[in-house]
């Protein structure tokens, strides 16, 4: 839910107050020890990057300050009847930028060695000499590509931007990162809802929560799957 929906809910007087509680949560939902996706026989990953909306109040129509996120799902295979029996896995969302270096980096954190990876033919994937077997396919201005390549990644951007306008009603860049956090966890977990509570608590007991102060002055840092990670740089 939203803070001003827990703050109504909960009886706090402050939004400020709901706002700092939610985000003390967000922050136990990432694991420094992360685990990445993938590597599962028969199977690869889908990787694509979006752009996010910022908060638009006070700025009038439309949505602004749009911000790059990086995305990537394991494509599993069962008996459903939509797009030919493929339904997601895990996934990896991450604030990122169209660099080489950014989006190597997301991948290097979020996807095993060794996965299969499907990415756009955008050239900063150039991933085939980190171990990863990798097939760029050319999606600019055909949908029916993207469709057919990529249709599990973009129906994860799909819902991230539902969730975000229906319950949140637009997020500012500094927080996004945190709403991503919140999506992964809650969406790794779907099949197993009453499990996510046991999981937060024993994650969050190990991790750093923002004080009223960082998080409001912007010193505080969201977490992110690959801030563990060496920079995916070229050798």
């Amino acid at each position: 839910m939203s803070a001003r929906q827990f703050q109504r809910q909960v009886g706090i007087t402050r939004y400020e107050t709901a706002f700092q509680i939610l985000h003390k949560l967000r922050a136990g939902m990432v694991r420094p020890d992360q685990d990445r996706i993938g590597g599962r026989p028969g199977e690869h990953v889908e990787v694509d990057e979006t752009l996010v909306g910022g908060r638009t109040r006070g700025r009038g129509r439309g949505v602004h300050r749009m911000v790059t996120v990086a995305g990537a799902v394991e494509v599993r295979w069962g008996k459903r009847k939509q797009r030919g029996g493929r339904y997601a896995g895990r996934v990896r969302l991450s604030v990122a930028n169209r660099t080489g270096d950014t989006l190597g980096s997301f991948v290097k954190a979020a996807v095993l060695p060794g996965t299969a990876v499907i990415t756009d033919g955008w050239k900063g994937y150039d991933i085939e000499k980190w171990g990863y077997p990798h097939l760029p396919i050319t999606v600019r201005g055909q949908p029916h590509v993207a469709e057919m390549y990529l249709p599990i990644i973009h129906l994860v951007f799909s819902n991230l931007k539902t969730w975000l306008r229906g319950i949140h009603h637009g997020v500012s860049p500094h927080h996004l990162q945190a709403y991503l956090n919140e999506f992964v966890f809650r969406f790794n977990r779907r099949f197993n809802p009453l499990n996510s509570f046991r999981s937060l608590m024993g994650i969050a007991g190990g991790a750093t929560a923002p004080t009223y102060k960082a998080l409001y002055s912007g010193l505080w840092e969201h977490p992110r799957i690959f801030d563990n990670f060496e920079p995916f740089m070229t050798p």
